[in-house]
């Protein structure tokens, strides 16, 4: 059979025209999906996001998963926008420079006097389980810079000149550090030469007639400069207590995604000794047969934002006693031994980096790398 040349022309002008309705029809339905007037199944929606934000005149992506996430995160900021605040922390590859020559690790020696991790496999930080120089090189190739906050209200300025000479001279030496001094005497914020790559913000606060009620003000602080300021400026954060100096290396082996200090007073008793806030109308309450450690408030840390979600969650449950006239046995840190029950560090310090002046070396502690100084509670806090 044969077919004129129009039959053939009107052909091959419908099958071009069919391709054409095809593509434009495939167009529409994705233009339409990336602009949102299609629904998207939530669960890939939030499966996977990304973020572009600039962050010290760079471009930094920050990849999330959700399923990823090893803590809960708090409802109000989980149902909020993720932008706000943006957080650097970001998770990488431990990388060994090559031709880095250090001692062969064993899994036969080492320290046999102490526990090195816990029962979640979180590892407990002694002097012996770790080599500092490799610890440190493997995280100085990742630039990062550390947040360091310190509370310096009353009377407490007089202990800031020792605490931030000292740490120039032991705290992440040779890392970027930032130093955030909340203090309600700025004048009084002595001039302390910084080494390159660490600076010094301060921050005024409102002072008070009652150290308690400064203590339990602290989650809410530190919270607000996160969302303010620290959120853009650093990976990781410490929150540590003005009234300490260090006294030895404090280096990146205390990096981790949420850490923990153990209380020097309390690393060697049981549970039913633990100074828990044990009232069930607190907030704060921890039954007598639970608890793993007690951690002591004037050290911990992590990622910038693992230390938001916390010290949100301790400030909402601060706020929630105080409205029933409630008031935690040890403040914040009553909240945060709770917080940590049941959102696990993953990084435990050793009392190492937590000991107090008045007590000597016992046989674990083999070095003292940070220590709370004698002083007369009487004189420098308000209404003892």
């Amino acid at each position: 059979m044969r077919f004129s040349s129009n039959v053939k022309l009107f052909v091959l002008l419908l099958i071009v025209g069919i391709f054409l309705l095809l593509g434009y029809v495939h167009y529409s339905f994705f233009n339409e999906r990336l602009n949102g007037d299609i629904p998207v199944d939530e669960d890939q929606r939030n499966t996977r996001y990304v973020h572009y934000s600039f962050f010290n005149e760079r471009l930094n992506w920050v990849w999330c998963e959700a399923s990823n996430r090893d803590i809960p995160v708090d409802e109000d900021q989980r149902n909020t926008s993720l932008s706000k605040p943006i957080f650097r922390s970001r998770v990488q590859n431990i990388v060994s420079p090559e031709r880095l020559l250090y001692k062969q690790p064993s899994v036969l020696v080492g320290r046999t006097d102490v526990m090195a991790v816990t029962p979640w496999l979180a590892p407990i930080v002694w002097q012996g389980t770790f080599d500092p120089d490799l610890v440190d090189i493997i995280y100085k190739s990742m630039n990062l810079t550390i947040a360091t906050t310190v509370f310096a209200v009353g009377k407490y300025v007089r202990f800031l000149r020792d605490f931030l000479e000292t740490a120039e001279k032991y705290f992440l030496v040779d890392f970027n550090v930032r130093y955030y001094v909340f203090t309600d005497r700025p004048d009084n914020v002595p001039s302390v030469t910084m080494s390159q790559g660490r600076h010094l913000s301060v921050i005024q606060v409102p002072g008070s007639n009652r150290w308690q009620e400064i203590s339990a003000r602290r989650m809410e602080i530190i919270q607000t400069a996160i969302e303010r300021q620290i959120s853009r400026e650093a990976d990781y954060i410490f929150c540590l207590d003005v009234d300490s100096k260090f006294h030895a290396r404090w280096g990146a082996e205390s990096l981790g995604r949420l850490v923990a200090v153990i209380h020097p007073e309390l690393y060697n008793q049981p549970r039913d000794r633990f100074s828990y806030e044990r009232r069930p109308a607190s907030t704060a309450y921890i039954p007598m047969d639970e608890g793993d450690y007690y951690y002591a408030g004037a050290v911990f840390g992590g990622f910038v934002e693992d230390v938001y979600t916390l010290t949100k969650v301790c400030r909402k449950q601060l706020e929630k006693d105080a409205r029933n006239s409630i008031e935690a046995a040890w403040q914040e840190e009553s909240h945060l031994n709770r917080y940590l029950l049941y959102n696990k560090p993953s990084k435990l310090l050793s009392p190492e980096y937590l000991w107090q002046d008045f007590h000597g070396k016992t046989k674990e502690i083999k070095v003292i790398r940070f220590s709370g100084i004698i002083k007369n509670y009487a004189e420098i806090r308000p209404n003892v």
